[in-house]
């Protein structure tokens, strides 16, 4: 019964067989580096990775799932007979390094003090009926963001800015999908043979992890966003109208123009032309924004405006380094003796949602002096509630609707204030997550019906069970928290 629990159980075959993949289906936990020749190297190969092979860890999930499938086919009233083949299943996968791993008190093997951890989660499965044109949802992920949906695929001890470590180990890992874009499942549900398409979505990387595997800049390039091709300085001009542009392939042809170089241009030019594209891209990720780090990264950007209006920054230009500290200290002072906010070095989730609310505001504003900027301050968090919940939503169009409908008109109004109340801030510079709150969710959520819900949540939440089984208890321990 416990071996029925772990990928490499249950019978399934390919068609037509996975290339370069071994057709053997009882395969359980595999070296991630099975395949390599091995190196001499300061870290012994055999504990860097370990990982399941990509299709029976998708058997498994979906073997977990046969009573939800067979369920699904009856509540829509597709008994057995009717479908054996056209099912298709939509994985959302999760790429995310963790720092920080470090053995507290172990002997084991020397290895790098990071890791870096890929999941898949089954969001939904749909099924064709033969005669129909229209695909049924037969299965839904109610939880799409927890970590027990979230099935982990392979765990490194790899840095997650080493590229070339990180694409040695994950290289495997893009072949079997790959293999398996191009080919169908057959796996027993419900006591019948059926055929199962998948269909990958990566949208569970933080802009760090998309920018490194579509082969962009660093976040801190001029090539502010990972959706569209705008710069940093044309995003604080304008900050609502963008499109997605950028895809794999747009971005697997800039590589090949930028290295190339065909029209003989100067590297600025070259550059220019490119927007930013100056490696090459290892794995196609979904351009979509991260709704976690959304949150993180806008309330650092709120904090950093709470600072400047306690210090007045708007009547003044380029205060003293000792000013913002006294600012800060200031600002932390009072979030911790209103709200029990304790400061923390980096932004955190939990500490992201507490900040971000009315009842914040009105304790910052107890330092700020002046009664419009206070209101400004008032009018720009309200503004942000009634943007948030689109973008955390797990169905926007069923929890928030009307707030769905609102949302371009809000980022609208919330950009008019930046450029105007809070220009001091925003002149020909915004920040990536700001950029993207404000100019591309109404067009992501039209396109994928939700942004919270292919978010990185999962991986992330799981990433403390991981601690937990390493004996770790690195972030709790720490006493300056």
């Amino acid at each position: 019964a416990e071996k029925e629990l772990l990928p490499g159980f249950h019978q399934f075959e390919w068609q037509p067989a996975l290339k370069n993949v071994s057709p053997s289906c009882n395969v359980g936990i595999i070296n991630g580096l099975s395949g390599w020749s091995s190196s001499v190297d300061d870290a012994p190969a055999d504990t860097i990775t370990r990982r399941f092979r990509y299709d029976v860890a998708l058997v498994s999930a979906l073997k977990d799932l046969e009573e939800d499938i067979v369920e699904g086919l009856r509540e829509s009233g597709m008994e057995d007979s009717a479908c054996t083949s056209g099912f298709s299943v939509m994985i959302k996968e999760c790429c995310d390094g963790m720092g920080d791993v470090s053995e507290k008190h172990g002997g084991g093997p020397v290895v790098p003090e990071k890791a870096v951890r890929f999941s898949f989660t089954i969001m939904s499965v749909s099924v064709l009926a033969d005669d129909e044109v229209e695909e049924v949802t037969i299965f839904t992920e109610p939880k799409p963001n927890s970590e027990l949906s979230c099935k982990p695929l392979c765990l490194m001890f790899v840095d997650e800015s080493d590229h070339e470590t990180l694409t040695a180990v994950l290289g495997p890992i893009v072949a079997e999908r790959n293999a398996m874009k191009e080919s169908r499942l057959i796996l027993s549900i419900g006591g019948l043979p059926r055929s199962f398409r998948f269909h990958f979505r990566g949208t569970g990387y933080d802009e760090k992890m998309v920018r490194e595997m579509e082969g962009l800049e660093a976040s801190g390039s001029t090539y502010i966003c990972t959706l569209c091709d705008s710069s940093r300085a044309e995003a604080s001009q304008n900050m609502v109208l963008h499109s997605i542009t950028r895809n794999h392939e747009e971005n697997l042809e800039r590589y090949e123009i930028w290295r190339t170089n065909p029209f003989p241009e100067s590297v600025d030019e070259l550059r220019d032309r490119v927007k930013g594209a100056s490696a090459k891209p290892f794995m196609e990720t979904q351009p979509t924004l991260d709704a976690l780090h959304c949150d993180i990264g806008n309330a650092t950007e709120f904090y950093k405006i709470f600072q400047d209006e306690i210090g007045e920054v708007y009547k003044r230009a380029n205060p003293s380094r000792e000013e913002r500290r006294s600012w800060r200290a200031a600002l932390d002072k009072q979030l911790r003796k209103k709200m029990k906010l304790k400061p923390v070095i980096r932004m955190n989730g939990n500490y992201a949602r507490r900040l971000m609310t009315q009842e914040a505001v009105e304790v910052v504003c107890e330092l700020v002096p002046s009664e419009e900027r206070r209101e400004a301050l008032r009018e720009l968090m309200r503004l942000y509630l009634q943007m948030k919940p689109v973008w955390r939503a797990t169905c926007p169009a069923k929890e928030c609707p009307d707030l769905l409908c609102r949302y371009s008109f809000n980022s609208q109004h919330f950009a008019d204030l930046l450029s105007s109340t809070f220009k001091y801030r925003y002149n020909g510079k915004i920040t990536n997550y700001l950029h993207k709150t404000l100019a591309h969710v109404p067009e992501i959520i039209e396109r994928d019906g939700s942004i919270g819900a292919w978010a990185s949540e999962g991986n992330e939440s799981a990433n403390k069970l991981f601690r937990r089984f390493r004996k770790m208890n690195a972030r709790q321990s720490k006493a300056f928290e």
